[in-house]
């Protein structure tokens, strides 16, 4: 942590969190209310991006409530009381500058990317949205049949439904397991108070966090911030504790296999277990590891299945982290009748590294790899802006770039073979969408 700045009471004290030889800094402040705003000077470029993240999603839905998150994430965008549908979306396309929203299981996020001297609009747009929204009922209904579509878009995607099928198989009937969109028979029936109700009791200022990364200034940005949220920040509430995951308690995959009937050219696997948590002291071992397995052109799954046997288009390897767990999975693409030789190899290879681990050659591979490709995915204002965000709102702390690259340089083929030795001996689930039958399952299992 970088030292404290002093700042006038009423906003609270900034610290400084990391000054690099460019110029650039980032710097974070609470606001009355336990609002937090974390900026990132970015001096060589002429834009920023400004993210507004709230600590809900579809991990903090009842079944009955399912897809709320994402639901109110749409209808946001329908109008406020200043504002119209139709104003939002010009104002934005008049600078030439973007908006859009996301929603995951542990945090939704606005966020807009305009340049540098249209951030007072950006700050008064996205605070607007996220402080005095409508959430009418003639907007839900008609945002209904929205969200109802894209459930059908991904229903027709099966690279998109495998993963679905899978959290369902690994996490069960579990917050974790539920997808984000919701079901059709939960959007059909969320009402306009279950939204709205959603609205007014999770956006509160203590789960909220501002980020910006560009050419801003982080005064600025507290001016702005201050002005936008207005009254809400009083009081003397503190930010929102960070979520540990408590209700984690899955020690093995919920059911074995997860089958969804499509007569599709090609089979779309997902063969994965419990993983670790985002908080786990092992996570970049695990990282090292991912990468060897599965996560690029030399990596062991894609030179034995793709490059040798030429089999499948596509497979590789990932992890998921969330807070208090997780999952490690390995998706492949191929023909039906190819199936059971890839599940084979998948199996063969992970079971050959859980036993010996990998090699000094491929433990260094893998840690230049993701060395680049951090450093790499960091060069615009949106990675930016998202890496802060989730820093303060998932880890609690920010760590500098330099920082990661030291612990992923730390990592060593000891460390790497004691997590393929817990990890990749752990109980899988299957999950496949394609044009196979329950009974086909066992087959595929054995």
């Amino acid at each position: 942590m970088g030292a404290a700045a002093s700042t006038p009471a009423s906003v609270g004290t900034t610290e400084v969190l990391d000054v690099d030889e460019f110029g650039g800094r980032v710097e974070r402040t609470e606001l009355p209310g336990g609002l937090r705003v974390i900026t990132e000077t970015m001096p060589g470029v002429l834009s920023a991006t400004l993210g507004i993240w709230v600590g809900v999603g579809s991990r903090d839905e009842s079944p009955a409530l399912g897809g709320s998150s994402h639901f109110l994430e749409h209808l946001l965008f329908k109008g406020t009381r200043s504002r119209t549908a139709l104003e939002i979306a010009t104002a934005m396309d008049a600078v030439g500058g973007e908006m859009n929203a996301f929603t995951a299981k542990e945090h939704t996020c606005y966020y807009a990317n305009v340049l540098a001297s249209d951030l007072p609009l950006a700050v008064a747009m996205l605070g607007d949205l996220v402080t005095d929204a409508l959430n009418t009922a003639p907007d839900l209904e008609s945002e209904r049949t929205v969200v109802l579509e894209e459930i059908a878009m991904r229903d027709d995607e099966p690279a998109d439904a495998v993963h679905d099928l899978h959290a369902e198989t690994l996490f069960g009937d579990t917050p974790l397991g539920r997808s984000v969109l919701g079901t059709v028979e939960s959007i059909e029936s969320l009402t306009r108070d279950d939204v709205d109700g959603w609205y007014r009791e999770r956006y509160a200022v203590p789960s909220i966090v501002v980020s910006a990364a560009g050419r801003v200034d982080h005064a600025q940005v507290l001016d702005l911030v201050t002005a936008a949220f207005g009254d809400r920040l009083t009081g003397g509430a503190r930010p929102d504790p960070l979520r540990l995951g408590d209700d984690a308690v899955l020690t093995a995959p919920a059911r074995p296999a997860g089958l969804i009937h499509r007569p599709t050219e090609q089979t779309h696997l997902l063969l994965g277990s419990l993983g670790m948590g985002r908080l786990d002291d092992r996570r970049y071992a695990a990282a090292v590891l991912d990468a060897a397995v599965g996560g690029g052109m030399s990596s062991r799954l894609f030179q034995e299945i793709r490059e040798k046997r030429g089999l499948v288009y596509s497979v590789g390897s990932s992890l998921t982290h969330y807070a208090g767990s997780g999952s490690f999975s390995v998706y492949a693409g191929c023909s039906p009748k190819r199936v059971p030789e890839v599940l084979r190899l998948v199996r063969g290879e992970l079971g050959a590294v859980a036993a010996s681990g990998l090699t000094s050659e491929e433990v260094a591979r893998a840690v230049g790899q993701l060395k680049g490709g951090l450093v790499l995915g960091l060069e615009d204002t949106g990675s930016r802006m998202s890496r802060l965000g989730k820093s303060e709102l998932s880890f609690g702390e920010y760590l500098s770039v330099q920082e990661v690259l030291d612990l992923l340089d730390a990592v060593d083929e000891e460390q790497v073979r004691a997590v393929a030795a817990d990890l990749l001996t752990r109980p899988t689930c299957l999950a496949v969408v394609g044009p196979y039958r329950d009974r086909d399952l066992d087959r595929l299992l054995a």
